[in-house]
């Protein structure tokens, strides 16, 4: 794959002001989310399998995935980065797959399963190599979930990063801690981006950019949101028999418009 936006998706995470991505789940949040300003759209597997109405945790088929790829990358100009999880069992035909239906980058996590274990990290470097090898162009981002289930300190980030460098990584993705000292420690000792996963309360972008990450998403937290608004919304409808105003400026016309590339 020659590809200009996987070109300019990994120009983002060395060049410029820090990626961030406010993460989507089909295309009418990808379409969104763009509109917003988002210079590049990654997916959330969580969201994705909500949407189908799975839980999260490669509940979903590689099938599933892929098509769910499709319809945001249709949705969209902007390059696509899709979360596909640990691969899905046969790691070159997913990368092959998404790429062909135009993403131009992945996500790859070293968790076995919710709270662990995480893969051994000599297995976890040999997927990271199949993706690469599958294409030389693909952003790899590398998820250790060291911090997210409390399975180890930085050190153990900064080994598994400094491995997945090797094996052919973009990017090291550390979702679970925004302790900015013990990030700035992850960041200059690790031979990649970082990218990290923001949440409500926490640092600010400017914060997490000032102690040298380059990419930041959101995870699921955007698809949560949405769904728990709908949720309180339905709840007053159906409690009160009252419409409640929601102070949204996207309507019925904006959306038909912002989605007409994709039908």
């Amino acid at each position: 794959m020659t590809n200009e936006k996987a070109q300019l998706l990994r120009s983002y995470h060395h060049e410029g002001p820090v990626l961030v991505l406010p993460n989507a789940w089909d295309a009418a949040s990808a379409a969104v989310i763009q509109q917003a300003g988002a210079r590049a759209i990654a997916t959330t597997s969580a969201g994705v399998a909500w949407s189908l109405g799975r839980p999260d945790g490669q509940r979903v088929s590689r099938a599933e995935m892929v098509d769910a790829v499709r319809r945001v990358v249709s949705a969209v100009d902007v390059p696509v980065t899709a979360d596909v999880e640990s691969g899905y069992g046969d790691v070159r035909s997913t990368v092959e797959e998404v790429i062909a239906v135009g993403a131009v980058g992945v996500n790859l996590e070293d968790g076995a399963g919710f709270g662990g274990p995480l893969r051994d990290v000599n297995d976890q470097v040999e997927l990271i190599r199949t993706a690469r090898n599958a294409d030389a162009d693909l952003v790899i981002n590398a998820r250790t979930d060291v911090f997210l289930y409390r399975l180890g300190d930085a050190a153990d980030v900064i080994k598994r990063g400094t491995a997945y460098a090797e094996a052919g990584a973009d990017c090291l993705f550390v979702p679970g801690s925004l302790d900015l000292p013990v990030l700035r420690q992850v960041v200059d000792a690790v031979p990649l981006p970082v990218n990290v996963m923001a949440a409500m309360g926490g640092p600010t972008v400017a914060e997490l950019a000032a102690a040298g990450v380059r990419r930041i998403s959101v995870g699921a937290s955007l698809a949560a949101a949405a769904f728990d608004f709908t949720r309180t919304t339905a709840a007053t409808i159906l409690e009160e028999g009252v419409f409640p105003e929601t102070g949204t400026t996207v309507g019925f016309a904006q959306l038909n418009q912002w989605l007409s590339r994709s039908s």
